[in-house]
């Protein structure tokens, strides 16, 4: 999707320097607002912990950060395909891979680069400050001294360490060799596999397939130079081990002749038609090399349709991505407190990932690639990496892996908790995102933005069709002006232009005006020159696309105040034939997951009639998402009825009781009781809440409701979505006036995944 690399380089550059520079920052976990807090958190506090870890080294855990706290450790030496280019230049990367601890499994990550090329210099350097760390990743460094720096450092040290170069594609591709070799039928221990490439990686991964039954004398490992021969000189120790007598010494073509596996982690088009037609029936090819495999996915299947084949591309089914890996191993390592990462930890890893594969697919993952029901086969190996469950399935299996073989030191007892724990972990916020961005991508929409004389506006436009989210974005507004702002703000955008007062759009216009909107609204007061003054107008315009199938959905407000923006909406596209009047829903998303508030923008006083639709239209979009609707009807007070508010609140929940019995929903209650299910049980254990966590909240009136949403929105701290609107027509939206880029890009989406519902 990236056509102007120059633009994108500009565009991380300023991702990367934007304030605050980098890609991660340390956040205080404890209050810090008063001199009580202060003197708790530093002197004289502070002096307590430190005396209770002296007693006991055990204690830190407890009363410090360290039990989830890894270093990524580099010295530059072999980072990505850059090579060599040093500690400093490295530190994006590592950044990087801090970033991805954090999302997917809550780890903090410090980033350490040590600019030190000498290896016994480098593992002093990282014993002396592995204190201070729970875990320690080695990232990116070049072999073989990369073997000696792990295997040392795991002697000496009492804390798990993994180079995830080296071991994180042995798991990755050792669960999907499991599941490759069950699918076709054939047994592990008689497989003839070639591996191509003879560095960290294949050493460890062949090292990998052994442990899982693959015999030595079954495998033949070639690197740059050829096949690893015992005739050779010039192998070290990790390639000796891997080395053969076979007679004479084959090249790469004859070996790979009758063999059932070839695994390439070497360089792009090495492995031929002519070569991938030799090996045998139902050939499993596991071609890593990044970005180009070693042959190409679509010329594999072609040549061969009876191929299993993996990848390290996304574009491509069965991706061998090391971030199924990694934070979940460390994730388990660090929750037992494990004194190393040893094979048995390792290789319950594999059986875990390898094992969810087989198991049926949430529907929310089948929404997120686009599929109607994902089952393990052909091009279904491995788990896909926006599966929930992988923190959940992972994650245990290392742990009991390390207390079963004896390196846990904080051994679980409640498998059940932990599992809880887990999810209230992962930062589930940025993870709801990624899912709906996603989904979005898989049937990209064309989307009308009435505001097109806005930079924001274009920015987001420029990013949601980079991004594949939007396959035509159409702009309305002054040709002139817009593409002056396009050239003022050296933006890289496409985008279709449409000015409903150019001469060229006039008819267009009166085709509206005549046939559709004065039709529909001379009933209702609306002379015919009032309709040709609404048509020229962006909002009635854009909203007339849609409604006549030129355009998906419409996007408006952020010029105007959501009641002028709405009103073009209603009148052209108006409201779904079943709904009897609109609302509007914000989406939070939380560390607790996304919270759905409605009504937060359209209905000022809502009967209790009212109140029950818009929790039942709340309840449908929910649903699409794949998530069970908990809904708390809001109120000032608990379960009391003595209010014309919390009147209408319970004659709702009443109703809902009755007429939807199945329906997880429940009130008057306030909002601190919604949201805390243990304070709930306490004080009313008959509520359907105290067991189904509420996601979605009624308010009772407009003004609480949009109240609560723009004080969480003022506090910047909370994504948000929306609002969206309940109960329209077609696909049309109103964002908040003035919305910052990240909020129209997130609107925008959610309007593309609403046009595919509505296309289903």
């Amino acid at each position: 999707m990236i056509k102007n690399i120059s633009k994108f380089r500009e565009e991380s550059l300023n991702y990367h320097s934007q304030f605050p520079s980098g890609k991660i920052q340390i956040t205080p976990t404890k209050k810090y607002s008063s001199q009580r807090d202060l003197s708790l958190a530093y002197s004289p506090g502070v002096a307590e912990p430190c005396k209770e870890i002296a007693r006991s080294s055990q204690e830190v855990y407890k009363y410090t950060s360290k039990g989830n706290l890894v270093a990524v450790i580099t010295n530059g030496s072999a980072v990505l395909g850059l090579g060599d280019i040093g500690a400093l230049a490295s530190k994006p990367v590592m950044e990087g891979k801090a970033l991805l601890f954090k999302i997917f499994s809550g780890i903090d990550v410090f980033d350490i680069e040590i600019d030190e090329s000498d290896p016994e210099k480098f593992i002093e350097t990282v014993k002396a400050i592995a204190p201070t760390f729970g875990g320690i990743n080695l990232e990116d460094i070049k072999a073989p001294e990369a073997f000696e720096i792990e295997r040392r450092l795991k002697k000496e040290l009492s804390i798990p360490v993994m180079h995830d170069d080296q071991h994180g594609t042995a798991i990755i591709s050792g669960a999907a060799l499991l599941n490759a070799i069950t699918y076709v039928g054939k047994k592990i221990h008689e497989i003839k596999m070639v591996v191509n490439g003879a560095g960290a990686a294949a050493i460890s991964c062949t090292r990998t397939y052994k442990q899982l039954g693959v015999k030595p004398e079954n495998i033949l490992m070639f690197d740059s130079k050829g096949l690893l021969h015992s005739s050779r000189t010039d192998l070290n120790k990790e390639k000796k081990e891997f080395s053969v007598n076979t007679y004479p010494v084959p090249k790469l073509d004859q070996a790979i002749e009758n063999a059932d596996v070839f695994i390439g982690l070497s360089i792009g088009g090495i492995l031929t038609p002519n070569m991938l037609k030799s090996m045998g029936k139902n050939p499993i090819v596991f071609a890593m090399a990044n970005p180009d495999p070693e042959i190409d996915y679509n010329l594999a299947i072609q040549v061969r349709p009876d191929i299993i084949m993996a990848t390290g591309r996304s574009d491509y089914p069965n991706q061998v991505n090391n971030v199924l890996g990694f934070p979940y191993i460390f994730r388990g390592a660090l929750d037992v407190h494990a004194s190393v990462i040893n094979d048995e930890m390792k290789l319950a890893a594999v059986h875990a990932i390898a094992s969810l594969a087989k198991e049926p697919v949430p529907e929310q993952v089948n929404i997120v690639y686009n599929k109607k029901n994902i089952s393990f086969g052909k091009e279904y190996i491995i788990p896909k990496p926006f599966d929930n469950r992988l923190i959940t399935r992972v994650a245990p299996a290392v742990a009991k892996a390390a207390m079963d073989s004896g390196v846990a030191r904080n051994p679980i007892l409640d498998w059940k908790i932990y599992q809880e724990k887990l999810l209230d972990r992962m930062g589930y916020e940025s993870k709801m995102l990624r899912m709906i961005q996603n989904r979005a991508r898989t049937n990209p929409k064309k989307v009308v933005f009435c505001n097109g004389e806005e930079y924001d506006i274009l920015k987001s436009v420029q990013i949601l069709h980079e991004e594949g989210i939007v396959s035509v974005p159409v702009v309305l507004g002054n040709e002139d002006r817009i593409k002056r702002l396009i050239n003022e703000n050296n933006l890289d955008v496409e985008l279709e232009i449409v000015d409903p007062e150019k001469e060229e759009n006039r008819e267009k216009v009166r085709k509206f005006l005549l046939q559709i909107l004065w039709e529909r609204r001379n009933r209702k007061g609306l002379t015919l020159y009032d309709s040709k003054i609404r048509m020229r107008t962006n909002d009635h315009f854009g909203a007339m696309m849609v409604d006549q199938g030129e355009a998906d959905a419409v996007i408006t407000g952020y010029s105007r105040s959501f009641s002028l923006s709405l009103r073009p909406m209603l009148e052209v596209i108006g409201r779904a034939d079943s709904v009897h009047k609109t609302a509007g829903m914000m989406i939070l998303l939380t560390k607790r997951g996304p919270l759905f508030l409605a009504d937060t923008a359209v209905i000022p006083d809502p009967t209790s009639e009212e109140l029950a639709r818009i929790a039942l239209m709340a309840s449908h979009v929910v649903k699409a998402f794949d998530i069970e609707p908990h809904i708390a009807m809001l109120s000032f007070q608990n379960f009391s009825s003595n209010s014309k508010t919390s009147s209408k609140v319970s004659q709702t929940v009443a109703f809902l009781h009755k007429k939807y019995p199945n329906l997880i929903v429940d009130g008057e209650l306030q909002p601190d009781f919604a949201l805390n299910e243990f304070l709930l049980a306490s004080k009313f254990p008959f509520s359907k809440l105290v067991k189904k966590r509420a996601n979605i909240f009624i308010f009772p009136n407009l003004e609480s409701g949009n109240l609560t949403y723009k004080f969480i929105r003022g506090l910047g701290n909370v994504q948000t979505i929306g609002p969206v609107m309940l109960g329209m027509r077609k696909p049309a939206h109103v964002m908040q006036m003035q919305s910052s880029i990240e909020e129209i890009v997130n609107l925008a989406t959610l309007s593309v995944i609403d046009a595919q519902i509505r296309k289903n």
